[in-house]
């Protein structure tokens, strides 16, 4: 017998609604969770860091750290019943500065902030495909340089605002106001000055996103096409213009572009002295990274010939997530250090479940204690993290000038 199947489809189902309360039931569930987590009236705190993390930030002994506590100098740490020093990141910038005034400075400065003649330095993070740990390197770029001296400003340009909730923030309940502010074409438009956050880690600020980013890519087009809006032409600029305002604030910007290649990426490459382009060792990901670089290459091009100055101090391609014992993983390495040698960062970024699952509560590795996760998976992925963000302070300093 020959049955008859009645397929039926959703057609008079108004699927905006249901999207949009789930877009909701989403949104308060991630709020309940962080309210569980940073109640109300509290503010995202910072882990103790230990003295041999404090020695290696300032780049002392931890015998040196551990004499200059016992002689009185320098800020009081905590001190465990077994003798165990730590100190809170704030301490660690008064030590710094301790160092820095009583050291030998003609030996070595230990606050590395900008000096007479040294530009601010913009590092704009970018890949065309979501998944490459952009948003990861970029905040843990950010906190290691606040954590190594630096004066930092994080500036989350993707709508999808990852960076943002990674520092505690959620934009659709906190109405932070996001870098559109400073860039929208109309007179409601505000100094950047305005929408600046601080964030956990001392020396580090930040430019929150949110969905109202997405209206940049709407307005630049309209703006670019009207002939009596010379601003709109000039679009590319318009970052540039507005880091003018803070430049003697901070010595390093790092800025996540969204994953695409669109205005707001376009204008952050633009005000950008150097760039980061994270790529995930797949064949997939490196094909679909030639495509994103034939067409950066071409639009730079075009935006070249109509006034715009990209001035790149240099740029590097930095292979995230990787599996060293993954034989196609490393293959996919071995090609590209041959194409690219000379623009690949020496060290690699690993991936850890120690990363990911810190992320599972917002935060970093520089955040998670190091009791949480078994030790060797801490230990290693915390060796591959400095070792990628000492290379990268390396770059910015030698476009300083310094040796």
């Amino acid at each position: 017998m020959k049955l008859n199947v009645v397929q039926t489809f959703d057609l008079d189902i108004d699927f905006d609604e249901e999207i949009l309360q789930q877009g909701e039931l989403i949104s308060d569930k991630l709020n309940m969770l962080r309210l569980e987590q940073y109640p109300p009236d509290a503010e995202k705190g910072l882990r103790l860091f230990s003295s041999a993390e404090v020695a290696d930030f300032l780049g002392v002994t931890q015998n040196h750290i551990k004499k200059l506590h016992l002689e009185g100098k320098g800020p009081e740490p905590l001190v465990s019943q077994s003798g165990r020093r730590s100190y809170t990141a704030a301490q660690m910038m008064e030590l710094r500065a301790f160092l820095d005034k009583h050291g030998r400075t003609d030996f070595k400065r230990y606050v590395p902030q900008r000096r007479g003649g040294e530009g601010l330095q913009v590092i704009s993070v970018v890949n065309f495909k979501g998944g490459s740990g952009k948003t990861t390197t970029t905040a843990h770029l950010a906190q290691y340089l606040a954590l190594t001296g630096h004066r930092v400003l994080a500036i989350d340009l993707d709508p999808q605002a990852s960076l943002t909730a990674l520092h505690g923030m959620q934009p659709e309940l906190d109405k932070n106001p996001s870098l559109f502010e400073a860039l929208r074409y109309d007179d409601q438009r505000r100094s950047i000055k305005d929408v600046i956050q601080p964030t956990n880690f001392p020396g580090l600020d930040i430019v929150p996103a949110n969905l109202e980013l997405q209206e940049y890519e709407y307005e630049t087009p309209l703006a670019a096409s009207n002939k009596n809006s010379p601003e709109g032409r000039m679009f590319f600029t318009r970052i540039t213009q507005a880091l003018k305002e803070v430049d003697d604030r901070y010595d390093v910007v790092v800025i996540d572009c969204p994953p695409q290649l669109g205005y707001l990426t376009l204008t952050a490459l633009t005000a950008s002295t150097s760039v980061l382009i994270t790529v995930h060792p797949q064949m997939l990901d490196i094909m679909s990274m030639s495509q994103f670089l034939l067409m950066l290459g071409g639009i730079l091009q075009s935006i070249k010939g109509v006034g715009a100055k990209v001035r790149l101090k240099w740029f590097r391609y930095l292979v995230t997530r990787y599996e060293p014992t993954d034989g196609p993983q490393a293959q996919m390495v071995g090609f590209m250090q041959a194409m690219f040698n000379k623009r690949m960062l020496t060290n690699q970024m690993v991936k850890s479940t120690a990363i990911s699952d810190a992320g599972i509560t917002k935060q970093t590795l520089y955040e998670v204690e190091r009791s949480q996760f078994t030790r060797s998976t801490y230990d290693r992925a915390m060796e591959s993290l400095n070792a990628v963000n000492s290379e990268i302070v390396s770059l910015i300093h030698k476009a300083w000038g310094r040796k």
